[in-house]
């Protein structure tokens, strides 16, 4: 009886090494913190202030200024590592 060819194995490849941990950018954090934080004072500024500050023309808008910049700041915990 013929006996079948043994199946070519490739040679075993070791996983590229590990690269070292990965760092924040220096002004991640910082920027991200005052992101949330303004947006916050910009939210409780509106609500007092019945929409008339921070920026007077633009009236309840003042409260999407505000959220926007809490989500800009919530959207950079993205990139933390």
């Amino acid at each position: 009886m013929p006996e079948s060819k043994p199946r070519k194995k490739p040679a075993y490849v070791p996983p590229p090494a590990a690269q070292g941990p990965k760092t924040n950018p220096r002004w991640l954090v910082p920027t991200m913190l005052s992101l949330m934080v303004l947006g916050l004072i910009w939210v409780v500024v509106t609500y007092i202030s019945q929409s008339q500050y921070p920026i007077p023309s633009i009236g309840s808008w003042n409260l999407a200024v505000g959220f926007a910049l809490i989500i800009a700041g919530f959207s950079l915990t993205t990139r933390w590592h």
